[in-house]
């Protein structure tokens, strides 16, 4: 994979990155937008491939991306298909300070220490072109307002940016509601972009943690209650012989 193209994931930074702070919006859900975002990208190079609810690797081959190829080589130690909910909530937080850090060194942002009160050490980051980010941001746009299929890489981005949150960073207030609305939209544009972006929401919504047999039972019609005449109360069944007697003394 060469450096021409973007990926997911820093583009989803890149939208996150607030130009006139530096800092980034929706930081707690943007590490699993991130690792999100680095399944999509993996998928759109032919490294995995969705099943079901799952993700296999189907092709274990680098990218030349070392922090693609990093997810990749955990993928793969896997050994089999993964759930998608179960490795975007993994043990893998701290994604946004890796690609930072990855953008830094790409030469697309800057740091820029400061203090917080005076005293606590900060660190902020500002682009080195704001045309890059302009030009994602254009293509969100020209998606919600024409309304128009857009391609599997803006799809995709534009599902994530709505599972982390970033819609009401991109199109605020009142004033960006049906925008809000159509970005969410756009999430059925691209299946594995749908997968992992409801797997974003599923694990800040805390539906990971719970098993999956659990949540189906869940889902069961219950029995309904038999209708008796002492007002709804089902009867007890009749003792008989050795229960009786144990029951009466």
């Amino acid at each position: 994979m060469g450096r021409s193209r973007r990926t997911i994931p820093e583009e989803l930074l890149l939208l996150a990155l607030d130009p006139a702070t530096g800092t980034t919006a929706q930081p707690q859900s943007l590490d699993l937008g991130l690792a999100g975002a680095q399944l999509v990208e993996l998928a759109l190079a032919g490294r995995i491939a969705p099943d079901g609810d799952r993700i296999a690797v189907v092709m274990p081959r680098p990218t030349g991306d070392p922090t693609l190829d990093s997810a990749l080589e955990l993928l793969r130690r896997r050994g089999s298909p993964v759930r998608a909910v179960h490795w975007i909530g993994g043990p893998r937080l701290g994604l946004r300070q890796i690609y930072l850090a990855h953008l830094e060194r790409c030469g697309m942002v800057h740091a820029v220490a400061g203090q917080m009160c005076g005293v606590l050490p900060t660190t902020r980051y500002q682009a080195t072109d704001t045309a890059i980010s302009r030009e994602i941001r254009a293509r969100l746009d020209n998606a919600i307002r024409t309304g128009v299929p857009p391609d599997p890489r803006t799809a995709a981005l534009a599902a994530l940016a709505h599972a982390v949150g970033l819609g009401k960073h991109l199109y605020p207030g009142n004033e960006g509601r049906s925008s809000r609305s159509r970005l969410r939209d756009l999430i059925r544009h691209d299946p594995m972009g749908g997968l992992v972006a409801h797997a974003v929401m599923d694990v800040q919504n805390g539906v990971a943690a719970q098993p999956r047999r659990d949540r189906a039972a869940q889902q069961q019609p219950q029995p309904a209650v038999r209708a008796t005449a002492t007002g709804g109360v089902p009867l007890q069944p009749r003792r008989t012989g050795a229960m009786a007697r144990a029951v009466a003394h």
